[in-house]
């Protein structure tokens, strides 16, 4: 092959490549979540210790607990949807996770002081766009490279404030909580549109966070890089008693 056509196929392949990364990132079109090391919680007041009261034996036994007392509620049960959208430089593929329980809990019957919990079976998760390759892809994402499902079975969210305060994309109140994903737990901050009507409760958030934080650092083909930006989709809803 003369010099002249090596050039032209160098150039070709070039373009090729540059053409393929020009697939459209998801992450860029949603707004970050603010992502921290978890703060250290605070141990408790050491109090000294009091000198044991002394015995007596005509103090009664206690009464047994009352049989109709009722627990504490923990929330309402949610049902909606948990979605996501990686991408890499030729494109993007969005999945969700089929198995999860969540609850939400008011205050006042309003969110803010209330609170929202997840927990995400991560062996659940299915490709939803239609590919030939679904099953090579699941799979992939379940194995060590990615979300490393055998150790790692569960995701979960704990919320630890929700305040109301206006965002982007309609957005109505901050959530902030504790996001554990692959064995690492970071604080997280990001805006949702929470609503409530009569004994109706919806809760909607679309926001991006960057895999490596959460110890997925799989790079892809080098051709081919994945991205780190990964675009989070939660749609959920509630009946209050």
């Amino acid at each position: 092959m003369s010099l002249y056509r090596s050039l032209i196929l160098v150039a070709s392949l070039s373009a090729l490549t540059a053409l393929a990364g020009c697939a459209k990132d998801p992450s860029k079109d949603a707004p970050a979540a603010k992502v921290s090391e978890p703060a250290p919680e605070a141990k408790p007041e050491e109090k000294p210790a009091e000198p044991p009261a002394p015995a007596s034996p005509t103090v009664a036994p206690a009464a047994a607990p009352s049989p109709t007392a009722a627990p504490a509620a923990d929330g309402v049960a949610l049902t909606g949807t948990i979605g996501f959208i990686g991408s890499k430089v030729t494109g993007s593929h969005a999945g969700e996770f089929k198995d999860w329980k969540g609850t939400v809990a008011l205050k006042d019957g309003k969110p803010e002081g209330g609170s929202l919990n997840f927990t995400v079976q991560t062996a659940s998760l299915t490709e939803t766009d239609a590919n030939p390759m679904k099953e090579k892809l699941e799979g992939h994402l379940k194995s060590p490279d990615f979300f490393d499902v055998a150790k790692f079975p569960t995701a979960t969210f704990t919320s630890s404030e929700i305040t109301a305060k206006a965002g982007e994309k309609g957005a109505t109140h901050v959530v902030k909580g504790k996001l554990e994903l692959r064995g690492v737990t970071k604080d997280i901050e990001f805006a949702a549109t929470i609503a409530v009507a009569g004994k109706d409760v919806t809760g909607k958030t679309e926001f991006s966070i960057n895999r490596k934080d959460f110890g997925i650092v799989f790079a892809g083909m080098p051709n081919d890089l994945i991205r780190d930006g990964v675009v989070l989709k939660i749609d959920v809803k509630a009946t209050l008693p």
